[in-house]
């Protein structure tokens, strides 16, 4: 549905789109081998009896989802998100502007609006636009672009470089927040991240538990 979109949005999208289409280049969709797999349960490591290599283990898991591009797109090492599952510069070239939401004339409600929308009639370059009521950038020193999943793991951890949350916090937010359940509806054209958010949730909690242990 296309109601949460101003008639000033659609304008801007369908001229960007159209420079895409005439360029014959596909910025939208995916167009990479896919590379999702489904999440384990965290039951399942409840085998590993050294609580800190199972909290490792448990953390690995949730690597799936922390380091697939759906998510990494959003956390970039630059002011420029990434795109597809091939992680290219976002198109149009839009940077990160206040509160990671771009930057006047370009900001990034003028084509993503509350919610994901279906594009009629471009399916060669364009199937939906994703759409979240938060949609935004990632802080910068939340950037996981270019990291181990080991240096990601220490990174959320820190409230320096967390948004100032505990331990509970990051489960709460990893297993009940809006914008992170969007990598498992991402719209059509895009592939989703492994499993559910619920079980993404149940793995971030259980490392917690465990310790909160980080892979080298």
């Amino acid at each position: 549905m296309i109601r949460n979109i101003t008639f000033t949005s659609i304008s801007v999208c369908l001229v960007l789109n159209a420079v895409i289409a005439v360029s014959n280049i596909s910025f939208a969709q995916d167009k990479v081998a896919p590379v999702s797999a489904d999440l384990k349960p965290a039951s399942t490591f409840q085998s590993i009896s050294n609580e800190k290599q199972r909290s490792v283990a448990l953390f690995e898991e949730a690597g799936k989802v922390i380091q697939h591009p759906r998510c990494v797109n959003c956390h970039p090492a630059t002011d420029r998100p990434l795109q597809n599952l091939s992680m290219h510069p976002h198109q149009p070239p839009v940077t990160r502007g206040e509160g990671g939401m771009g930057v006047p004339g370009m900001m990034c409600t003028t084509c993503h609006s509350s919610e994901n929308v279906t594009v009629i009639g471009q399916a060669e370059t364009l199937k939906s636009i994703p759409g979240n009521p938060n949609w935004h950038l990632a802080p910068i020193e939340m950037a996981w672009e270019g990291k181990s999943l080991g240096a990601i793991c220490t990174q959320i951890k820190d409230p320096q470089r967390n948004g100032g949350k505990s331990l509970d916090e990051i489960v709460e937010h990893m297993a009940h927040d809006d914008l992170v359940g969007w990598g498992w509806k991402p719209g059509e054209g895009r592939e989703p991240v492994p499993g559910t958010q619920e079980a993404f949730g149940e793995l971030i909690k259980a490392w917690v538990q465990t310790g909160a242990a980080c892979p080298l």
